[in-house]
């Protein structure tokens, strides 16, 4: 019996060692494996941190218009702006109401802020009237930029549909919810 086990020896020693080798290839594997899961988890948690911090920058923006003292709101609606259906492209009566503002507050040479709200009326889907409602924000931002208002000193915000001011059963009340509104906070 010691004898066939001393000749099995070498054998036992080559299994033994094919045995570690598999060992050593599987914990390889598992650590690549283990390695490419905390990069995806990494680049998640990056992901999440990024977006957590643009969210803080947005809340951080807001507070501060929040925190801004009320002074007054213009509405440029269907009297001063005509916007059309479906339309962004400001009037020249809107220009020129906007106009008015840019001067009258380059006039007082307060350091104010502007809060420029785009509406629209209930023709068209919720989302596009959103964009529309944005498009309209943007524009009138755009024109009082030109007009020497700082950029950094006015945000936009679109509200689509929502907060009519009239109803839209009719083309007149349509109109009046076709609007901005200019937020002037110091």
């Amino acid at each position: 019996m010691t004898h066939s086990f001393v000749a099995l020896r070498p054998a036992l020693a080559v299994l033994g060692c094919a045995a570690l080798l598999g060992g050593c290839a599987t914990k390889t594997y598992v650590n690549e494996q283990i390695g490419a899961l905390e990069a995806r988890q990494n680049a998640r948690i990056d992901a999440v941190d990024r977006t957590a911090q643009e969210a803080l920058e947005r809340a951080k923006a807001a507070r501060q218009l929040a925190e801004g003292k009320f002074v007054y709101s213009v509405v440029l609606s269907d009297d001063k702006v005509h916007f059309p259906t479906g339309s962004a492209a400001l009037s020249r009566e809107a220009e020129k109401g906007l106009a008015e503002l840019a001067q009258k507050l380059i006039a007082e040479n307060r350091n104010v802020f502007l809060e420029i709200q785009g509406y629209t009326d209930n023709v068209g889907s919720a989302a596009s009237n959103l964009r529309l409602a944005q498009a309209r924000a943007d524009a009138a931002m755009l024109f009082l930029h030109k007009q020497g208002i700082r950029a950094n000193r006015m945000s936009t915000i679109a509200y689509g549909e929502a907060q009519p001011v009239a109803p839209n059963t009719t083309p007149e009340g349509r109109a009046k919810n076709r609007r901005i509104v200019v937020i002037v906070l110091d």
